[in-house]
């Protein structure tokens, strides 16, 4: 009998309890855990603090190297969208003027 399947089995199964436990962390106790006020000022920072390392590099760098042209969609799109952002505080505005720009010159142009 091959035992080829307990090794993803135990994989799944553990990382499936690991999940459950950290996310269910904050419920388990009864009363409210005190948290340090610095640590819930900084907490406040965390998802930009996030979403800046998931979208930098993708901005900054093409194939693990930083940008070396400036004939590269992604720049205009990103100074558009950011003017529009500074101009109406608009989330998904400063997605549909990011994407407008980036797609004709990426698909267009092919820059």
């Amino acid at each position: 009998m091959s035992w080829d399947w307990l090794e993803p089995f135990v994989a799944v199964a553990g990382l499936a309890v690991l999940t459950l436990v950290t996310r269910s962390f904050f419920m388990i106790p009864e009363r409210e855990l005190p948290m340090p006020d610095w640590l819930k000022r900084g907490l406040k920072y965390a998802p930009l603090a996030a979403l800046t390392a998931v979208i930098a590099p993708e901005i900054l760098m093409a194939h693990g190297e930083f940008i070396t042209t400036l004939k590269d969609a992604r720049l205009p799109a990103v100074l558009c969208a950011v003017a529009y952002y500074f101009w109406r505080r608009g989330i998904l505005g400063t997605i549909v003027v990011g994407m407008l720009v980036y797609l004709p010159l990426h698909i267009g142009w092919g820059w």
